[in-house]
């Protein structure tokens, strides 16, 4: 079976089966189903969160990190994912998420604690937003350093074009495993919630640090985390389990791991060296719909050869310092069309 497909991938999947089926059986633990993804779909595509977004691209093209054609190969396939995000991943994280709130509670009803009372519901709201940002930190080096969660996450990565709507270039279930995220809502829970304001100023920080924009914050880059700073992460060179932060810089300087901007890294090529995955910068046509389709098939491809997952922690070769090459000719500005 090995030689047909990349076994341990398998988990991932039977894990999101496993808990969405807890979940219907138990009735979404009383939580309800049709308010909490509406709540999510409004976080995502909402009004406000779609004007964000509106206003990155406008800040792509008035500073650029790389110069692209607006409706370059990348956006176009990006495009897709954001579909994708809206019609299906919505729904699937809006399970899981109840589902594992339901299970953790089960399970381990002590992890709630009881409600403070002398504790303002603003500092709540602050201790729980900073521990769920560590939490995706902490997911997304995992991600990075075990083989079998990035089989998920390199798609990702794939993204030569940088965009905006990169944040929804992800995979559909590895979700699975940034569920781990929903544990500090959930232990504070008797004493307040996330309102949707605040998640939507959140995603749409994450969406602004993937965009392809030649912005850092200065010295509050020392707190959150920048475009310029994200771009590093998406090197196509490199170790890329650094940067790892979603919008605090914080996490990735108490490990070793925060690479600050400099003039060389703002317009970095980004990418999977390589190209391990497929992507639709190969060959003259992009066939979106057949690279959308080898990609969500991706993780489950065989393993032919041994995967190294570059680290920061390992001695790092010297880089050269003169500009590398086009991957190919055909692969200009004009070409990325």
């Amino acid at each position: 079976m090995s030689s047909v497909v990349y076994l341990p991938a398998l988990l991932i999947p039977a894990v999101a089966l496993l808990l969405v089926g807890v979940g219907w059986a138990t009735r979404w633990g009383g939580a309800d189903f049709a308010s909490s993804m509406t709540s999510l779909r409004a976080e995502t595509i909402g009004p406000l969160a779609s004007a964000l977004i509106v206003l990155f691209l406008i800040t792509e093209r008035v500073r650029p990190a790389q110069s692209r054609p607006f409706a370059a190969r990348g956006h176009r396939h990006d495009v897709l994912f954001a579909v994708l995000n809206v019609v299906f991943v919505v729904p699937m994280v809006t399970a899981l998420t109840l589902a594992f709130a339901d299970v953790a509670r089960r399970l381990a009803p002590w992890v709630v604690l009881p409600r403070f009372g002398v504790v303002p519901r603003w500092v709540v709201i602050l201790v729980i937003l900073i521990a769920m940002d560590f939490c995706n930190w902490l997911v997304h080096l995992a991600n990075h350093r075990v083989r079998m969660l990035w089989r998920f996450h390199e798609l990702h990565h794939s993204q030569e074009d940088m965009n905006v709507l990169t944040v929804f270039r992800t995979h559909p279930l590895i979700h699975v495993s940034y569920v781990l995220a929903v544990v500090p809502a959930l232990v504070l829970l008797a004493n307040g919630e996330l309102p949707t304001l605040l998640l939507v100023v959140y995603g749409g920080s994450v969406a602004f640090a993937h965009s392809n924009t030649n912005l850092s914050f200065g010295p509050l880059d020392r707190v959150f985390v920048s475009p310029n700073y994200h771009r590093i992460h998406h090197r196509s060179s490199g170790p890329q389990d650094v940067n790892l932060g979603f919008a605090l810089t914080i996490w990735d300087q108490l490990t070793h791991r925060a690479v600050f901007p400099t003039p060389e890294t703002i317009g970095a090529d980004t990418g999977l060296a390589q190209r391990p995955l497929r992507v639709e910068q190969q060959g003259p046509r992009a066939d979106h719909l057949k690279v959308f389709a080898a990609q969500l098939l991706g993780p489950f491809r065989p393993m032919n050869e041994p995967v190294r997952l570059a680290s920061v922690k390992e001695a790092a070769p010297k880089t050269p310092k003169t500009p590398t090459e086009p991957r190919a000719a055909n692969e200009s500005s004009e070409a990325r069309w």
